[in-house]
């Protein structure tokens, strides 16, 4: 094994054969652990249940109420195999017209209908992934850097790194605060950076956060706007959960704040990445948009989108389907809605064996506080826990460190990938695992006597950790995920 290893290190090239990727994390290794065994309620009700995989699927069923309506939208079946020739002959990197216009409404009307985009400005992608790589690409050379909120997506590693060079600069977030974003803690990490003699081209992070689920208000982006622009740096804004706020205080996107501030700063700097992955749950159609207020970067993504363009069969389907205002307008408001009720059970089964979640507002999963379950506040503390979580209660949740947490006892549990049922069988888990129980006093001795953990409980209590028995919040919920790193 070693020695094939050798021969194709050597047959391959170094990109080939890094481990840059990334899968070397606990983050995927849930998902093997998950792939091995899976759940299923009637033939392995034993089995993992995967609760690390954000996916949305809690909507599709309006979706697949579309497409019964609809069938001419689709070359496949009789209504539309008259448009088959047309649609399976060559397209141009440009996309379809309708497709991009029909994208640039959506857009809209998941931001509230705040602010335009030009359809002209739509490129296309291989989902988020290749938007935001296709963004590295045009922006930075390898060994520049990206400043970057942590705890952070997983796959940035894979996705803006890998193939481009470029390197990612963590600026540590605390709970303490909230995860909010304050200028010095953008100073600090730019200066940090310097030293370490990485060029700085710019800031990317994700609003709403993925793992946080919060959303960034206004004064916090007008603070980064401010900050990127008197370095002169780029701002890239991953919007891929943007229409996954399901209560208030409503969405802003960067596009909305950048308008407003358009004679003050250089529009240039500013460039945003979205999907349908999560917004519409359609991660398998893999579309992917950047979208860039700066003409030289839309030319050149343009051109790259050659490596990663959306099969004209969706974007005629998804056309059809966008242009429909009807029922966009009913998908996002019944989406939303059950985000709301889906979260809201999550967080209240979770409540009653005392463990918290931190308040937030977006996105398809809970950034869930196990820090009272720890022996002592590690990195091998975390993922002791982990291992139990996975192996012994058998649930696939992501451990905060996999998203480089700087504070021990954070996970991420995703919530809307799976049904009703499912969700309750998960819950009655955890509150088995917590609450006691002769089931939790198993694993308590197998966790107390080979991790040497304790159990506990309840979580410790932390600013912004929401009771999930307290009413839904519709205060401003101020978020950054760059702050200050602890000394």
């Amino acid at each position: 094994m070693e020695a094939s290893k050798k021969v194709n290190s050597q047959l391959l090239s170094k990109l080939a054969t890094s481990d840059q990727h990334g899968e070397n994390s606990p983050y995927f290794d849930g998902w093997k652990a998950y792939d091995k065994d899976p759940f299923h309620p009637t033939t392995n009700p034993n089995g993992v249940i995967q609760m690390g995989l954000a996916e949305n699927q809690l909507s599709l069923d309006l979706v697949e109420e579309w497409i019964k309506k609809n069938p001419e939208a689709s070359i496949c079946n009789a209504e539309g195999v008259h448009a088959f020739k047309n649609t399976a002959l060559f397209q141009d990197y440009h996309g379809l017209p309708e497709f991009r216009q029909a994208v640039a409404r959506f857009m809209e009307k998941a931001r509230g209908d705040k602010v335009r985009f030009d359809p002209d400005r739509i490129v296309m992608a291989g989902g988020a992934t290749g938007a935001n790589e296709t963004l590295m690409f045009c922006l930075a050379d390898p060994g520049d850097g990206f400043l970057v909120p942590s705890p952070y997506y997983p796959a940035f590693n894979r996705d803006l790194r890998w193939r481009t060079g470029v390197k990612l600069v963590p600026v540590t977030c605390e709970s303490s605060n909230g995860f909010q974003i304050t200028k010095e803690a953008l100073e600090e990490a730019y200066e940090n950076a310097e030293k370490a003699n990485i060029k700085v081209k710019g800031v990317i992070l994700s609003n709403p956060s993925n793992p946080l689920g919060t959303t960034m208000d206004r004064a916090a982006l007008r603070t980064l706007v401010t900050f990127i622009n008197g370095k002169q740096i780029h701002l890239v804004c991953d919007e891929i959960y943007a229409a996954t706020v399901f209560r208030g205080p409503r969405f802003v996107g960067i596009s909305e704040v950048a308008e407003e501030m358009a004679e003050l700063v250089n529009l240039d700097l500013i460039h945003v990445a979205c999907s349908l992955s999560k917004d519409m749950g359609l991660p398998g159609f893999r579309v992917g948009i950047v979208y860039s207020y700066n003409d030289a970067v839309v030319s050149c993504a343009r051109k790259m989108s050659s490596f990663g363009l959306v099969s004209s069969q969706t974007q005629r389907l998804l056309a059809r389907m966008l242009a429909d205002e009807e029922f966009t307008e009913r998908y996002l408001s019944e989406s939303r809605r059950r985000l709301a009720r889906r979260h809201e059970a999550f967080a209240r089964g979770v409540g009653e064996v005392g463990i918290g979640c931190l308040e937030s507002n977006a996105g398809v999963y809970c950034w869930m506080d196990l820090r009272g379950m720890l022996k002592e506040a590690t990195a091998e503390g975390e993922m002791g826990l982990w291992r139990v979580i996975v192996n012994e209660v058998k649930l696939n949740v992501s451990p905060g460190s996999s998203f480089h947490c700087g504070e021990a006892g954070w996970f991420r549990v995703c919530f809307a990938n799976m049904d009703d049922e499912t969700l309750g069988v998960a819950l009655k888990r955890i509150r088995r695992f917590v609450g006691g129980g002769e089931a939790a006093a198993v694993v308590k001795r197998s966790w107390q006597r080979n991790l040497k953990l304790s159990f506990s409980a309840g979580a410790v209590a932390a600013p912004r950790v929401m009771s999930p028995h307290s009413p839904m919040p519709h205060s401003p919920i101020p978020h950054s995920p760059l702050v200050r790193a602890k000394n």
